[in-house]
Parts: C-alpha cells; structure tokens; sequence
C-alpha cells in the first residue's frame, strides 16, 4: 500500500538524514526520507523492514509514501528539494515515544536487546551507538508501554563492514561473547536468520522500481547479489566469532 503525502509540515532536527516530518493522505504522520538520502538508503531501509519483520523486531511501522510534485512546488522551505516528489520511504510517528537515553538501556528486556544486536549483525548495520558521553542509538523508547522501538536501517549493507569495530562500538555489543559462545543461541539465531533471509528475494520484489535507478539508464548504486550473499554468512564459521 502506498500512502499519498498531503502535507509537508517540516524537516526534523533529529537524525543524519534529517527526515521531513509529513501528513499522509490517512491523517497519519510520518517521517519521510526522499531524494536526499539516496537510492541505497531508502533500498536499505526498506529491505531492512521487510527482513526486521520476519526477524521478530519491534521495528516502527513503515510505507511507501508519494510525495506529489505539487507540494514540492508549493513549499516555501528550500530544502524541500532534498525530499523531492515521487516514491519515498515513510516511518509512521508514534505517540509517546523518544530517543531512547543511556540510563533507560537498564529498562530494555534482555532478549530484546540481544535481537537487535544479531539483526545489525546480520545486516552489516553499525550506526547504533550509545555510551554515558552520547551516541546515535536510532532506537526509540515507548514511555507508556515500557517497549523499545527500533527505526532506522538506512546505512546497512556495508560495503566495508568493519567486525572489529562494531563489536567495540554497538550499543549492546556487550552481549556479542554470550551468544557466540552458547551453542544453543547460535542455532536459534541461525534458524531465524534461515526464515528471515527467505524473505530477501520477496522483498526485493516489491521494492519501488524507480528506486533501483538514480536517473534514466543509470542504475543505484546497491549491489543486491552481493548483499544476498552476504546475508548467508551466518552459515559460516567467522560469522560467529569476534576478531
């Protein structure tokens, strides 16, 4: 289902990217990456939600949202040519919630914060960081239903996955030893990696066309062969190990 924008309200101060903050044609609001954050990062964020889904995430609600070329046209803020018109990525507001601070980690269930962990793991996504001195999380947290909410996946599939240093850097990597080290967590992870990555090709089959070209003729830069592939190393022994 694609959601048509009828509203830009105004750009977020919050995130790399800068989401435009939207109102879509449900009365809905939504944060809204367009033409500005790249072909690669709407495939990423998109794929990723698709693959988070599967996986068990408690991943904010996403949509493929039209931004008319009207609005574009009738907005007075420059910077709304970084939205653009046509297909973009949505993530649906939701009430109650902020950026998730280093003394509420503490609040976090345990498992919870061992999925997170794994899935950037297996997507090759290290933009979650959070210490005492700050970080970039990119997770959210419920203040009413006590729940952590994960969003933002728009660096994953590095190119250069950097192992050693997302174990030093992520925001749970703590937990990294424990689970490589327990047997019967390594075969639960890699038969919900095996169920999730049956998920890839479908999803990549209902990305919006348009975004797998950055203009006409020219294709985006996201090699989905070699993402796939990467996406299967949890079968091999490296996977499980920190260098």
């Amino acid at each position: 289902m694609t959601i048509q924008i009828v509203e830009i309200i105004r750009r977020s101060e919050q995130g790399v990217t800068h989401p435009f903050i939207c109102r879509g044609s449900d009365d809905q609001i939504y944060f809204v990456k367009g033409r500005g954050a790249g072909r690669h990062s709407l495939i990423s964020e998109y794929l990723c939600g698709k693959l988070a889904l599967s996986f068990g995430l408690p991943i904010a609600d996403f949509v493929v949202v039209d931004v008319p070329d009207i609005l574009i046209k009738a907005s007075l803020a420059a910077d709304t040519q970084e939205l653009g018109s046509g297909l973009a990525f949505g993530s649906r507001s939701l009430a109650h919630v902020q950026e998730i601070q280093f003394h509420q980690l503490k609040l976090v269930d345990i498992q919870i914060c061992k999925d997170v962990l794994m899935f950037d793991w297996w997507v090759r996504n290290s933009d979650r960081t959070l210490s005492e001195k700050g970080g970039n999380p990119n997770l959210l947290w419920d203040q009413t239903d006590r729940q952590l909410v994960v969003i933002d996946h728009n660096t994953a599939f590095e190119e250069k996955f950097d192992r050693k240093r997302f174990a030093s850097n992520h925001i749970f990597a703590d937990l990294l030893p424990q689970i490589f080290g327990d047997l019967v967590e390594r075969e639960l992870y890699t038969q919900r990696f095996q169920k999730s990555f049956a998920e890839f090709e479908r999803a990549c089959g209902t990305v919006p066309e348009e975004w797998w070209w950055v203009d006409d003729g020219v294709p985006a830069q996201f090699d989905k062969d070699a993402i796939k592939s990467s996406l299967t190393d949890f079968n091999k022994d490296f996977f499980w190990s920190i260098p």
